[in-house]
């Protein structure tokens, strides 16, 4: 904002002249401060990898996720991908590519959730709700990946197990 003060003529010699923009007992005001960016909105879920996706390379993570993401790991038959395809308030869908094959899994609503059993020869879904499931318990030569959605606030919890 430009303030530009007029001296009109006629006026006392000793008298500045003055802004007229500001009320009495008004301050002028002062640019505006930077805006700091705004801080990432702290999950109401928490997960013992954080926002790590690399921490499930191995096919042991549990990962909190809040947009969509690609997460390499190893599977059965060697590297696999889990793309979260849409996360947001209580909803979570992805896909788990292996080899040739895929397996697809969503669901939305409060404590809904899905399980993707991964093995060398195939995978299988179940989706519905969780409940106060824990941890997904690792099964032989297979990866587990249990997908919560987490809350309104469009965050979702990933637990991949395996027995590695």
């Amino acid at each position: 904002m430009v303030l530009t003060a007029l001296a009109g003529c006629g006026s006392d010699a000793d008298e500045p002249a003055k802004a007229s923009s500001s009320s009495p007992g008004e301050r002028p005001s002062k640019a505006d401060p930077p805006k700091r960016p705004e801080p990432t909105p702290q999950p109401s879920v928490s997960a013992a990898d954080g926002r790590d996706i690399t921490a499930c390379a191995d096919g042991n993570c549990d990962i909190v996720v809040s947009e969509p993401v690609k997460i390499p790991f190893k599977g059965p038959r060697g590297p696999a991908t889990l793309s979260v395809t849409e996360v947001g308030p209580n909803t979570i869908a992805y896909t788990v590519r292996s080899g040739n094959g895929q397996s697809k899994g969503s669901a939305s609503g409060p404590g809904q959730g899905c399980i993707t059993v991964l093995r060398s020869n195939g995978s299988g879904n179940s989706c519905g709700g969780l409940g106060a499931a824990g941890r997904p318990s690792p099964q032989p030569d297979a990866v587990v990946i249990q997908a919560a959605a987490g809350g309104e606030d469009g965050t979702a919890v990933l637990q991949l197990v395996s027995d590695r």
